[in-house]
């Protein structure tokens, strides 16, 4: 991302063109500058003729030229917090650029910090935090990966601090015999010896890693080393928990075939989503982890966004809200959102309330067409894990200390960790209550609709199961009364982006959605969300061209290299067509819709609704329990509008008595899908601070 100065051309005024002094910030933006350091390039000035000053303060010798002679580059380190200006000049000729410092501790744009926040950095290796802030201080070591096989036992340990298949390296000591042997995507070969740096950004534990031999130079801003291919891969966790704590991370070294191929590989602890599931966190961490990279090490050619699950929404909503972070996405088990998921995953527990006291017996299938999903286990797997536990106040990860836990009774005034808690800063609190104002809402939804229209459960279960639904209060407990979203909360997530519409840049970037099929298993991770996010680009752009599923992909596929090619071919184009346009274009031969068999054949497949074609009758997606309420695909619908009640809406006829029962459930009317949301304003803008 590059932020150019204002120009002033002083002396002659004919031919300031081709004299133009251009200054530009390369690792960010440039009034969003972490740690008191900046990466800033001049154009337009020789380095025998360029003079540069910080605050009156001579910082020339900062400058030199890399690869590309027309610039000079520089890094300059102590700025203050706050305010400072950079002024380049050569004759007669000058820029000036104002850059806004802000801590290396954060935080930039996503609010005041949360509060209180548990350290982790003994547990993560890193020793006691230095500050409140859970600083550590940054540490670099080695690793190799051997040729020696893995014992089965050391590849079950997952989360241990070193992978299997990787030992420390010492660089002072000779070279270990069974260093593997790995070729970069540049055609490179050499020892495979990962370089890793640890520390914390943003109160966050994050890691850097790339091949690297000791013997050679680091990469910088103005030279390359041969591990290195030019690209980095930035990797998002999943789950979705509120914070209060630093979290922990999954080691970049378990990349291992990026890293293998030259890839430089960024995680943080704060870009987990079952560590802290706000998704402007997650992307303020991005940025400044990014920028500390770019400053250490030059600015990537592409930066490719990796992860599943609560990493694909991270994935999602950086690429519509904070355009330039991420170049390509690929996200995994894909969700489009957290905001839009709450509303069918917390229904889960209402139908399950509402059916167990029925008067009626419930078959699996007739449980499965209330729900949508393709079995009902999926609504029990929810709640075993979300539903309700997403939105319960006292859900709170184990390592925040009880006593300072939300408790209605003995800690009133306690640390709330719902979902709509963590969102505080994002949402603001109600004025009445205090609590953070809350977007859940079914009023008007009509549960078990498809399902009563397809037959498969009758009138009085369809009436009783709307009659007992009921909803949630402030903390979670299930009542009577159905949810009501607070009407400003509405609009506030939809002009700023928390709720995912396709927009912003999403339609300007490519995106890979891979998926393991697993709907049948009763998996939480079902398909039909892959065709939910192409039904909002569709909906914004006319198109989801930029948009490629992969179903069941086999292990070998190495997606992140399809993703290269497919962006160098982009950024390859000099038609001056659109975005869109061009991205398809570029797209390469072999990148298409497919899925696989169980056997592995390749199956190709243009069914982007996923309503028909080889990958969907092979791998059929099903709905939720809001689709089958009769809500459209693109899910995106947090409050309804209402119209009245209609009898002729229903398939199979209702007596006056059912009907009456029915209107006293929807007093105000039953929703309207036809209609847009309540509050569903289009993204007012991007790059938002709270």
């Amino acid at each position: 991302m590059r932020i150019a100065a204002t120009i002033l051309c002083l002396g002659v005024t004919l031919g300031c063109a081709e004299q133009r002094l251009d200054l530009s910030v390369l690792s960010g933006p440039s009034d969003m500058v972490t740690g008191g350091d900046a990466l800033v390039e001049v154009t337009g000035a020789s380095a025998g003729s360029l003079q540069v000053e910080l605050d009156g303060r001579d910082v020339t010798s900062s400058f030199r030229s890399d690869s590309d002679p027309s610039r000079l580059v520089g890094r300059l380190s102590e700025l203050k917090i706050g305010k400072n200006t950079v002024t380049a000049m050569a004759g007669e000729r000058s820029a000036s650029l104002e850059l806004i410092n802000h801590p290396r501790t954060g935080p930039v744009f996503s609010g005041p910090h949360q509060e209180p926040f548990v350290c982790q950095t003994e547990q993560a290796g890193l020793g006691p935090p230095s500050d409140a802030n859970c600083s550590a201080q940054t540490r670099s070591a080695y690793y190799y990966r051997s040729t020696d096989r893995i014992d089965p036992q050391q590849r079950r340990a997952r989360t241990a601090r070193i992978p299997p298949g990787f030992k420390p390296l010492d660089p002072s000591a000779p070279r270990p015999s069974d260093i593997a042997r790995t070729t970069t995507t540049e055609g490179h070969e050499q020892d495979f010896i990962i370089r890793v740096e640890s520390g914390t950004i943003n109160r966050a534990i994050y890691e850097i890693a790339f091949l690297h031999d000791p013997a050679d130079g680091l990469p910088d801003p103005w030279s390359i080393a041969p591990g290195w291919n030019g690209r980095l891969v930035y990797r998002f966790g999943g789950g979705c928990r509120a914070g209060y704590r630093q979290g922990l991370i999954r080691s970049a070294l378990q990349d291992q075939t990026s890293l293998g191929n030259g890839y430089a590989v960024a995680v943080s602890s704060q870009n987990v989503f079952g560590n802290n599931c706000n998704d402007v966190i997650s992307a303020e961490t991005a940025m400044m982890v990014k920028e500390h990279f770019i400053e250490s090490f030059g600015v990537p050619v592409h930066t490719i966004g990796v992860g599943g699950s609560g990493g694909s929404m991270q994935q999602h909503l950086i690429a519509q809200n904070y355009p330039g972070l991420l170049d390509g996405i690929i996200p995994g088990a894909s969700y489009p959102d957290t905001v839009t998921l709450a509303p069918p995953v917390t229904d889960c527990s209402l139908l399950a309330r509402a059916i167990d006291s029925s008067a009626h017996d419930w078959s699996e299938d007739q449980k499965k067409a209330v729900s949508g999903f393709a079995t009902w286990a999926t609504c029990e797997s929810w709640m075993r894990s979300y539903s309700p536990a997403l939105i319960q106040p006292g859900s709170c990860h184990e390592v925040v200390p009880e006593e300072l836990v939300y408790h209605p009774v003995q800690r009133p005034d306690g640390v709330r960790c719902g979902f709509h808690d963590n969102l505080a800063n994002l949402v603001g609190r109600d004025s009445a209550t205090g609590l953070p104002r809350r977007a859940l809402d079914n009023v008007g939804v009509q549960y078990g609709l498809q399902a009563f229209n397809d037959g498969v459960i009758d009138a009085e279960r369809f009436i009783e199961l709307n009659e007992s639904i009921g909803g949630f209060d402030d903390d979670a407990n299930i009542v009577s009364e159905r949810s009501a979203a607070d009407a400003d909360s509405l609009t506030i997530l939809y002009e700023t982006g928390r709720v995912n519409s396709g927009g912003g840049s999403l339609g300007a970037i490519p995106i890979i959605d891979t998926r393991r099929y697993s709907d049948p298993s009763g998996n939480i991770h079902d398909r039909v969300r892959t065709f939910v996010m192409g039904a909002r680009l569709q909906r914004e752009h006319g198109s989801a061209a930029n948009h490629v599923i992969l179903t069941n992909p086999p292990p070998q596929l190495d997606v992140v290299r399809l993703m290269d090619k497919w962006l160098d071919s982009v950024a390859a184009d000099e038609s001056g067509d659109g975005p869109v346009d061009a991205i398809s274009r570029g797209r390469p031969g072999d990148l298409s819709d497919a899925c696989w068999s169980a056997e592995g054949e390749r199956l190709a497949d243009d069914a982007a609704s996923g309503g028909s074609g080889p990958c969907s009758e092979l791998y059929p997606p099903s709905g939720d329990p809001r689709i089958a309420a009769g809500a459209p695909l693109e899910g995106d619908i947090l409050k309804c509008q209402l119209k009245p009640l209609d009898p002729t809406d229903y398939g199979p006829s209702l007596t006056s008595e059912q009907l009456s029962r029915l209107s006293a459930v929807f007093p105000g009317g039953v929703c309207d899908y036809s209609k847009p949301g309540i509050g569903q304003v289009p993204l007012e803008r991007t790059w938002i601070r709270y």
